[in-house]
């Protein structure tokens, strides 16, 4: 009974902090004169990357490396078709071109280097498939060229004007108190969601790929659904396409610096499946109405992550 009392609590607190998290982003932005996008793609993607990054760091640690891939694949699937599904779902979601003709293409290219850089009996015909050191030390040179990227689009001409009626301390407060509610809240949802599904008897192999995938990626979901109820888009895309790449070339590539990382061939179907929902979340932009994410797209993303679970439970 705790443990439930407990989940519903984690859910409360999600919630809660990416209220404020969101909203001390968006200040952030106009105080300094920012492109909302710009912290979208750095500021909340980082914060709401932190639980992939504190499970992975642990699991790399504790030499428990297959969950570190399992964990940053199922995360950044649940990114695109759960989380941008249900915010679209919300609010239809319009793009900026740089989104559309870059990040999303980034992030594309972040999944398929990570597709090459662990298929090395499938590639080279090693004897062994492993995420090494040295494809660790690539993945940051990647995170830092994604970084000097985002440096370009830093400033919004529409809000050179530093507004007067928000405090740096109180902004500070809220961004801090808002992360620390999404950290503290999902690791309450991800363990005592763990607690009950051992206790109704799931295998920990689906509970892996599944639950905490899903669980790491409430911020993400808390923080995109939010900006998208507040008709923010800009922070609710720029939070999924900057936290994909995140997940990977920063998370994936700081968790195989610690231990390299050994992979199984059986997930190359789910980094593939990344890989094409990614490129429809690309294409969903140019059908329709063109930059937007409408409604009726974001409701088959939805449809698509559920068949995806689906085939993860028949598979598992």
């Amino acid at each position: 009974m705790l443990s439930y009392l407990l989940f519903i609590l984690g859910f409360i607190v999600l919630i809660k902090g990416a209220d404020y998290f969101v909203d001390g982003a968006s200040s952030l932005a106009k105080r300094l004169g920012l492109s909302p996008l710009f912290i979208g793609l750095t500021v909340v993607a980082l914060g709401t990357s932190a639980p992939e990054f504190f499970v992975n760091i642990a699991a790399s640690f504790e030499g428990s490396t297959g969950i570190a891939i399992g964990n940053i694949i199922g995360s950044n699937i649940a990114n695109i078709l759960l989380i941008l599904g249900l915010s679209a779902a919300i609010y239809p979601l319009q793009a900026k071109d740089s989104t559309v003709r870059t990040e999303i293409p980034l992030a594309f290219l972040a999944t398929l280097v990570l597709f090459i850089s662990v298929n090395d009996r499938l590639l080279d015909n090693f004897s062994f498939n492993m995420l090494s050191r040295t494809d660790g030390l690539i993945f940051w040179l990647f995170f830092i060229i994604f970084i000097y990227y985002t440096f370009g689009i830093i400033k919004n001409p529409e809000e050179e004007t530093k507004t007067k009626d928000q405090k740096g301390p109180a902004v500070t407060l809220m961004m801090l108190g808002g992360l620390i509610g999404l950290v503290f809240g999902s690791k309450l949802i991800v363990d005592n969601g763990l607690i009950i599904a051992s206790a109704l008897g799931i295998s920990e192999t689906l509970i892996g790929l599944t639950l905490i995938a899903l669980g790491t990626s409430l911020p993400e979901l808390a923080t995109s659904i939010v900006a998208a109820y507040k008709k923010k888009p800009d922070i609710a895309i720029g939070n999924i396409v900057g936290s994909n790449i995140f997940n990977i070339f920063f998370v994936l590539g700081t968790s195989s610096l610690i231990r390299p990382i050994e992979f199984d061939p059986a997930l190359n179907f789910d980094i593939v499946f990344t890989l094409l929902a990614t490129l429809g979340l690309l294409l969903a932009f140019y059908v329709g109405k063109k930059k937007i994410l409408e409604r009726w797209q974001g409701w088959g993303f939805l449809i698509l992550y559920v068949a995806y679970i689906a085939f993860l439970i028949h598979r598992g």
